[in-house]
C-alpha cells in the first residue's frame, strides 16, 4: 500500500504512483521514448495554433476572405482548445489519462483532414474548432502526467522543460511553416498536421502509460466535476495566478497573429525572413524559460512574476509608441524580442503556482489554467484586426491593457507575501 503523503513546506511530498513500476530505472530506453512522446504531445497544441500563420495572406488570397475572417480561423482553435481541456481534463482525473488523451488526439487528426479539404473560410473555422477539441488533451494531460509523478522541485524542472517546450513551439511553429511554404500550399501544412496526430495516437496507444494512482482514480470517480472545480477555485492563489496566465497567453497569441502582418505586410518580409525573425525569438525564449526555472531554486514564482509582468507591460508601451511614429523594422523587432522572451520567463512560475497545491486534480486544475487562456486567447486575438489595421500600436495597446490586468490580479488576488513557499527538496 502507498504511504500517505508527508508534507513539507507547501508541497506534500507524496511517493510516486505506480507508474513508475512501469518506467522502472533500469529501463532508461523506455523513459526517454516516454519523455520524447510527452514532448511530442505538448507540440501538437502551438503546432495546431500557429504552424500555418506564415500561409495567413496565403489563405485569404486562396479562399478570398478578410483579414480579420483569416484571424477568426485561429480564434477558433483557441475557443475549441479551451472547450476540450475543460471536458478532458476533469476526464483524466476521473478515468485515468490514456483513453481520453487517445480519443481527443484522434477527433484532432480527422479535424486536420477536413481543414486541408475546406473550400471556404467558413468550413475552415468550423474544422479548426474541432481541432482546438482534439488538441486540447495534449494541453491538460501531458501536464497532468507529469504533476502524477512528481512533486517540490523535480516539479519545477520538469515544468520548465514543458513550459520550454510549450513555449517555444509557438515561436517554431511559424518558422517550420514558412520553410513547408516552399514545397507546398498551406492545405499541405494540414496534411502534416494528420500525420503528426496520427503518430502521436499510435505512440500514445503503445508508449503511454497509466500514471493515475489507482486509489486516486477511484477517488475521483465519486467526486464530482462539480466539486473538484469548487475546491481549485476556493484557491484564491490558483484563481489570481490563472488570470495572470490568462492574459500572458492571451498577449503571445495576439502577438502570434498580429505579426505576419506587421513584418510580412507592414515591413515586406517573405515568409522565409518571417520564419527567420521568429527563430532569433526562440532563442530569446528559450533562454529566459530556463533562466527562470534556475532562479525558482532560490526566489519565490509569485515574486518573480512582479518583475516580468513589469517588463511585459513595458514592452507593450513601447510598441504603442513604435506603431504610432512609424519606427523602422530594427526597432519593432528587438522590442518584439524582449516581449516573446518575457512571456517565456513567465510560463514556468504560472505553471508551478497553478500546479504545486492541486496534486490529485492535476487534471482539472489544467482544465481552468488551459480554459481561461484558451477562451482570453481566442477573445482577445483578433482585437487588432476587426478594430482596424492590425499593426505594431494596436497589438502593444492590447498587450499593456492585459498586462494591467494582470498586474492588478497579482497584488490584489495573489498577494505574492500570502503565498506558501516552494519546497526546494
Amino acid at each position: 500500500m502507498t504511504p500517505p503523503p508527508t508534507q513539507v513546506g507547501p508541497i506534500a511530498r507524496a511517493a510516486r504512483p505506480p507508474v513508475v513500476a512501469a518506467v522502472p530505472a533500469a529501463e532508461p530506453d523506455r523513459r526517454w521514448v516516454l519523455a520524447v512522446v510527452l514532448g511530442a504531445l505538448t507540440m501538437l497544441g502551438p503546432f495546431t495554433m500557429d504552424l500555418y500563420l506564415p500561409a495567413f495572406p496565403e489563405v485569404q488570397r486562396d479562399l478570398s476572405a478578410s483579414q480579420a475572417g483569416v484571424q477568426l480561423t485561429l480564434t477558433a482553435t483557441a475557443i475549441g482548445m479551451g472547450v476540450g481541456q475543460i471536458v478532458v481534463g476533469p476526464l483524466s482525473d476521473a478515468f485515468g489519462r490514456r483513453v481520453p488523451l487517445v480519443l481527443a488526439t484522434g477527433l484532432h487528426v480527422v479535424a486536420s483532414c477536413a481543414v486541408a479539404l475546406a473550400p471556404g473560410i467558413v468550413i475552415v473555422a468550423a474544422a479548426r474548432f474541432g481541432q482546438g477539441i482534439g488538441a486540447s488533451a495534449s494541453a491538460v494531460v501531458t501536464v497532468a502526467i507529469i504533476r502524477d509523478l512528481f512533486g517540490g522541485y523535480r516539479l519545477v524542472r520538469m515544468l520548465a522543460s514543458i513550459a520550454m517546450i510549450g513555449g517555444l513551439a509557438p515561436i517554431i511553429a511559424p518558422v517550420l511553416g514558412s520553410q513547408l511554404l516552399l514545397v507546398m500550399s498551406w492545405r499541405g501544412v494540414f496534411w502534416l498536421l494528420a500525420g503528426f496526430g496520427l503518430a502521436i495516437v499510435i505512440a500514445c496507444t503503445l508508449v503511454v502509460p497509466e500514471t493515475l494512482q489507482a486509489h486516486v482514480q477511484g477517488e475521483s470517480e465519486r467526486v464530482t466535476m462539480h466539486a473538484r472545480v469548487r475546491i481549485i477555485l476556493a484557491d484564491r492563489a490558483f484563481v489570481g495566478v490563472a488570470v495572470i496566465a490568462a492574459m500572458v497567453f492571451a498577449t503571445v497569441i495576439t502577438y502570434l497573429s498580429t505579426t505576419p502582418f506587421i513584418f510580412q505586410d507592414g515591413f515586406g518580409l517573405d515568409a522565409q525572413q518571417f520564419g527567420l525573425l521568429f527563430a532569433v525569438n526562440a532563442l530569446g525564449l528559450l533562454a529566459a524559460t530556463q533562466v527562470s526555472a534556475r532562479l525558482m531554486r532560490w526566489l519565490e514564482p509569485a515574486w518573480m512574476l512582479a518583475g516580468v509582468l513589469t517588463v511585459m507591460l513595458a514592452s507593450g508601451a513601447a510598441l504603442t509608441l513604435l506603431g504610432l511614429s512609424h519606427a523602422p523594422f530594427l526597432s519593432v523587432a528587438a522590442v518584439s524580442f524582449v516581449f516573446v522572451s518575457a512571456s517565456g520567463f513567465a510560463n514556468p512560475c504560472v505553471s508551478i503556482l497553478t500546479l504545486k497545491d492541486h496534486r490529485g486534480r492535476a487534471g482539472s486544475a489544467a482544465a481552468i489554467t488551459g480554459f481561461a487562456n484558451s477562451i482570453a486567447g481566442g477573445v482577445v486575438s483578433p482585437l487588432p484586426g476587426l478594430l482596424g489595421k492590425a499593426g505594431a500600436a494596436s497589438l502593444g495597446i492590447i498587450v499593456v491593457t492585459a498586462m494591467i490586468v494582470a498586474m492588478l490580479a497579482l497584488w490584489l488576488v495573489v498577494r505574492p507575501w500570502t503565498v506558501t513557499r516552494l519546497s526546494r527538496d
